[in-house]
């Protein structure tokens, strides 16, 4: 069964650049192992403090719970954070390319 995850939050302006590195090394981490199954992306919105990741998991496992790096990211999350993270499911209602 697949989901779609998205999760959006703010940091403190001193910590997006931190911030955005710990997650080049999630995606860097992605690429040394096999994530199958996994589809992921974060996008960093125009204001620079906001961040929002967007996970869609083709099975009942999600394959950042293992990764070390992502870990790492979620370590200190809270305390890089103005508005801390809201998850939720979502569902695609249409999609192109």
């Amino acid at each position: 069964m697949s989901k779609t995850l998205i999760v959006r939050y703010q940091t403190h302006p001193d910590a997006a650049e931190a911030n955005a590195e710990l997650i080049r090394e999630v995606f860097a981490g992605l690429g040394e192992v096999d994530a199958g199954g996994l589809r992921y992306s974060v996008f960093r919105l125009a204001d620079g403090v906001t961040f929002v990741h967007v996970a869609h998991l083709d099975g009942p496992e999600n394959p950042l719970a293992q990764l070390p790096a992502f870990a790492e990211f979620q370590r200190d999350l809270p305390q890089r954070c103005v508005e801390q993270p809201a998850a939720s499911e979502a569902a695609v209602v249409g999609s192109y390319g």
